[in-house]
């Protein structure tokens, strides 16, 4: 018993998680019976090729999307435990997202791009200059300040998706191929800054990708196919 209150206590914990998707009498399953935990301050990847149901999973887990059977606990609670507006507000203060696609406004400056989160938040108005700047820092990119968006490398828009991911000071990154759209030497440079979240600020990380050269980055690898963890290792000590 005392087991699986230690690993529901983890940050995240998915038990036999499956979900299938129904179109016109046809199921399609996406995840099969995963199962796995995550702790603070880890840094995982999770790998596979399309389709393998990386991406339903990471929906899953950032509470955009709700399994088919089995079990997501998130800091201790499920799904149900919450009502419509605290999963709002978990996704708002304890979770922090980074696309591939960057989702930034056109023709609005670094510094109002980071603050957009915190519009949604407690935190009052007040803090929201000095909360944004400080996210901005964080991610090397105080010179481009009141750049607008459209004026920035695919890198630089990137590092600006992280800094409003950490804008609100989360528990957990949940980066869904974030290198998608750069060249190789923007995409390295994204996924050290990454690695910093967790090795210099305690950041819990949550990666997915299809590159074996950017789930390295990570200290923990789970590899997927057909809805299934094919392999579940550590190459990192």
């Amino acid at each position: 018993m005392s087991s699986v209150v230690n690993e529901i206590m983890s940050l995240i914990t998915v038990a036999n998680l499956s979900k299938i998707y129904v179109n016109e009498e046809v199921q399609t399953p996406a995840l099969q019976s995963v199962s796995f935990t995550i702790e603070r301050g880890e840094f995982v990847a999770i790998m596979g090729p399309s389709g393998s149901g990386k991406s339903t999973l990471l929906q899953i887990l950032g509470f955009l999307d709700r399994q088919t059977s089995g079990e997501y606990w998130f800091d201790g609670k499920t799904f149900t435990d919450y009502t419509a507006d605290e999963l709002a507000r978990v996704r708002n203060k304890k979770m922090g997202f980074v696309f591939q696609s960057f989702n930034l406004l056109p023709r609005t400056t670094v510094l109002e791009n980071v603050k957009l989160p915190l519009l949604y938040s407690a935190v009052p108005e007040l803090e929201w200059e000095e909360r944004a700047r400080h996210s901005i820092e964080a991610v090397g990119l105080a010179h481009r300040l009141k750049h607008e968006s459209n004026q920035l490398s695919g890198g630089e828009k990137q590092r600006v998706a992280i800094a409003r991911a950490l804008v609100n000071d989360p528990q957990v990154i949940f980066a869904d191929e974030p290198t998608g759209n750069l060249d190789s030497k923007s995409g390295h440079e994204v996924m050290n800054i990454i690695s910093a979240l967790c090795d210099k600020h305690g950041k819990t990380v949550l990666l997915i990708t299809h590159e074996p050269d950017i789930a390295a980055y990570a200290k923990r690898v789970i590899a997927m196919r057909d809805g299934e963890i094919e392999s579940d290792q550590n190459p990192k000590p």
